[in-house]
């Protein structure tokens, strides 16, 4: 079992800028890939950025070069740095890890950008 909690979030007006954070804990050991997913009212889940086996990192076309994805070296936490935030990057934003043949996810933290 993988337990992942999300902080961050909140509100942002369209240029700026927030982090969300991810902290796993359980069987850490069993993770391969971790990231984050976000879903707006009325849409279907969608991926954000997540990083491979290996470190290899991908983003969603709509986030390539406003979003970054960090990960420290323990391989427990994974970070979202979201910049010129635009109001369709509103959404919740899960934290999400595969391995060993599951997935488990995040509560959620809600994103709203908007002036």
């Amino acid at each position: 079992q993988v337990q992942l909690v999300e902080s961050g979030g909140g509100l942002a007006q369209p240029g700026g800028s927030l982090r969300l954070s991810c902290a796993a804990s359980g069987s850490i050991f069993s993770i391969n890939t971790m990231g984050w997913y976000r879903q707006a009212p009325g849409k279907q889940r969608e991926l954000v950025a997540v990083i491979g086996p290996g470190g290899s990192i991908t983003y969603a076309d709509s986030v390539k070069g406003r979003f970054t994805i960090p990960r420290d070296n323990t391989k427990n936490t994974v970070n979202l740095q979201m910049n010129s935030l635009k109001p369709e990057d509103t959404a919740v934003y899960y934290c999400m890890s595969t391995g060993l043949g599951r997935t488990y996810w995040g509560q959620g933290t809600q994103v709203t950008v908007s002036s």
